[in-house]
C-alpha cells in the first residue's frame, strides 16, 4: 500500500509539474538532431528531397502516469529559397493529461556565401489541451480541488526561429511557442493557474570527417524557460560507412544516454535511444526509451539517401 501511494503521489507530482507555471512543460528529446523540425521552424535542408520523420518517446518506464510523447513532421522544399512543413506533437501524462500541438511551418533561406546559408522561419497552429480525472486515485485524504474538473481547451500559438548552416555544421535558435496560454483559472478562491511558458532552444552540431569511413558528429541542445532550471544536452555520435551511427549523450543533472541508428535503405533510417535517469526520479523508473524513423524521398519518387550534409542531422 505504501508503494502504491508513493506511485500515485509521484503521478500527482507529474501532473503539477506538467500544468503549473513553475514547471518545464515542453517535451524533451534525446535524438533532437533528427527531430529538429518540431523545435525550430527555420530548419532547412539542401536539395529537393521531401523529408518525413516520426519519433516516439516513453519516459520513466515503470512509473504510474509517466509521460509519453510522439512527434511527426513533413518537410518539403518548394523553391531554392522557400521550404514549408507540418509538425504534430502529442504529449500525454498517464491517462489524465493530453496535449496535441499542430503547426504549419514556413522557412525562407538567405545565401551568405558559397556554402553558408541562413534560414528564417515562422510557425502557426494550435494546441489542443485536455484533462480527464475520471477514476483518478488520490493518495491524500482530501483531493486537490485543482484536479476536480475535466478540461478541454484549444489555444492558438505561433513560433519563430533562425537556422544557420553549411555543408558540415548548423546552429539554431528558436522559440516554438510565443504565446502564453492559461490552462487553468482561479476558481472558488483557489489559485489554479497553469501557464504555457515561452521555451527558448539553442542547438548546434558539426560533422568532423575523420576518414572516408568515419565521421564524428558532436551536437548540443540548450532549453531555457522561466521557472525551471536550464536544460543542456551534449551528444557525440560516430557515423560508420554512412550506414551505422552510434553515440552517447549527457543531460546535465538528469540522465546519460546511448544512441544508435541504421540506414535500412537509401531513403530510410531507423534509430533508438535509451536514457538512464541520474536524478532522484531514478528511484521510480527503469529508464526512458525513444525510437525514430526517417525518410528522404525525391519529389519524383526516387530515393536520394543520406549522402550529404545537413541531412546528417
Amino acid at each position: 500500500m505504501i508503494i502504491k501511494n508513493l506511485k500515485y503521489t509521484f503521478l500527482g507530482f507529474l501532473l503539477l509539474t506538467g500544468l503549473f507555471s513553475v514547471a518545464q512543460q515542453d517535451p524533451q528529446y534525446t535524438q533532437y538532431m533528427y527531430n529538429m523540425r518540431v523545435i525550430n521552424p527555420a530548419y532547412a535542408t539542401e536539395g529537393e528531397d521531401i523529408n518525413i520523420g516520426a519519433l516516439y518517446r516513453t519516459q520513466w518506464v515503470g512509473t504510474v502516469g509517466a509521460p509519453n510523447t510522439g512527434s511527426l513532421f513533413v518537410h518539403v522544399p518548394l523553391q531554392e529559397k522557400i521550404q514549408v512543413g507540418l509538425s504534430i506533437i502529442n504529449d500525454q501524462i498517464g491517462n489524465v493529461v493530453n496535449e496535441t500541438n499542430v503547426y504549419a511551418d514556413f522557412a525562407y533561406i538567405l545565401s551568405l556565401g558559397a556554402e553558408t546559408k541562413l534560414s528564417l522561419g515562422v510557425k502557426a497552429g494550435a494546441s489542443f489541451f485536455n484533462t480527464n480525472f475520471n477514476g483518478f486515485i488520490y493518495s491524500d485524504v482530501l483531493p486537490d480541488p485543482a484536479f476536480a474538473n475535466n478540461l478541454s481547451k484549444t489555444f492558438p500559438n505561433i513560433g519563430a526561429g533562425a537556422y544557420l548552416f553549411g555543408s558540415n555544421y548548423y546552429v539554431g535558435f528558436s522559440a516554438p511557442n510565443l504565446l502564453n496560454s492559461k490552462h487553468l483559472e482561479r476558481e472558488s478562491g483557489i489559485v489554479a493557474n497553469g501557464v504555457e511558458e515561452i521555451h527558448f532552444f539553442l542547438t548546434g552540431g558539426y560533422v568532423f570527417e575523420l576518414n572516408e569511413q568515419l565521421k564524428l558528429k558532436p551536437a548540443f541542445m540548450t532549453k531555457a524557460v522561466s521557472g525551471a532550471p536550464l536544460s543542456l544536452d551534449l551528444t557525440a555520435n560516430l557515423l560508420i560507412n554512412n550506414m551505422l551511427e552510434v553515440g552517447a549523450g549527457y543531460r546535465f543533472d538528469d540522465a546519460v544516454s546511448g544512441l544508435a541508428n541504421f540506414r535500412i535503405s537509401p531513403s530510410m533510417r531507423i534509430g533508438y535511444a535509451y536514457d538512464y535517469t541520474l536524478s532522484n526520479l531514478g528511484r521510480f523508473n527503469s529508464g526512458t526509451h525513444e525510437i525514430m524513423i526517417l525518410f528522404d524521398i525525391n519529389k519524383l519518387g526516387k530515393p536520394k539517401g543520406y549522402d550529404k550534409s545537413p541531412r546528417f542531422f
